[in-house]
């Protein structure tokens, strides 16, 4: 495997994934460039593709986190993948989701679509499928618990959740090597209910609410109760929703996290 210092450019450099990304890549001694719509250094749309020539020029290996639930991923793909081309990128890595062939979503559906894309680039690619963030289930229980007296769930689902920091530290290690292809998934530790999820929620963030499964209808529906989005035979991250919790309720009071 190769491991000596490369250039390194990561879209979506700003987000949840992105930042510790960027963050371990450079202490890992790679010169890292940040690429997003805001960056003060590398201000790129991927959809339109302006500044991206420049962006690239000299790249070793491009990690492509860019992406929204609100469309475009697979025409910013297109855009990207012909600047790496024209570039002479040697390395493209890619992260998507665990269950994208299985859960019929349309969010999951473009990110196959995307990996297609990156399958079929003509340039050396990874990618690796993680399951959810800590932070998304998080964000899911935070709004579900808004509703008064009780938490609505979706009946019957689970999570497998997984901390971005793990996920950023492997994307690290693929970046710095040679391309691999379709690499094994990443998942969280623990397999949960939504339901026990949501207890360890309202315990760590003080409020009482009934957790309130309720059936849903639907193919995506049947598809995540069947568990397409998990991966326990891939159960390789270590930190737990509770320790994610813990970590966060800490960090917000100015302590030190867990």
């Amino acid at each position: 495997m190769t491991t000596a210092t490369k250039t390194i450019l990561v879209t979506g450099a700003t987000g949840t994934l992105g930042r510790p990304l960027c963050a371990r890549l450079a202490a890992d001694g790679h010169e890292v460039r940040e690429l997003s719509r805001r960056s003060p250094d590398h201000p790129v749309d991927l959809r339109r593709g302006t500044g991206l020539d420049r962006a690239l020029a000299g790249v070793d290996t491009v990690v492509h986190c860019a992406s929204s639930p609100r469309g475009g991923d697979e025409d910013a793909a297109r855009v990207l993948i012909a600047g790496a081309r024209r570039a002479g990128v040697r390395h493209l890595v890619h992260i998507s989701i665990v269950g994208v062939d299985r859960v019929p979503l349309g969010y999951y559906r473009a990110k196959l679509a995307v990996e297609r894309r990156v399958e079929e680039s003509g340039l050396g690619w990874t990618v690796l499928r993680a399951t959810q963030f800590h932070d998304l289930v998080d964000r899911i229980l935070t709004a579900a618990a808004k509703v008064p007296l009780v938490l609505p769930l979706p009946a019957g689902v689970s999570d497998q959740p997984v901390e971005v920091t793990e996920v950023a530290a492997r994307l690290a290690e693929l970046a710095a090597g040679d391309p691999a292809g379709r690499v094994p998934d990443l998942g969280g530790p623990e397999v949960r209910t939504f339901a026990d999820l949501a207890r360890a929620h309202l315990a760590a963030t003080g409020r009482t609410r009934r957790v309130l499964p309720l059936p849903l209808a639907g193919r995506t529906y049947r598809a995540f109760r069947a568990g397409g989005h998990l991966a326990p035979g891939h159960a390789t991250g270590r930190v737990t929703f509770e320790e994610y919790l813990a970590a966060r309720g800490a960090s917000a009071r100015g302590g030190a996290p867990v």
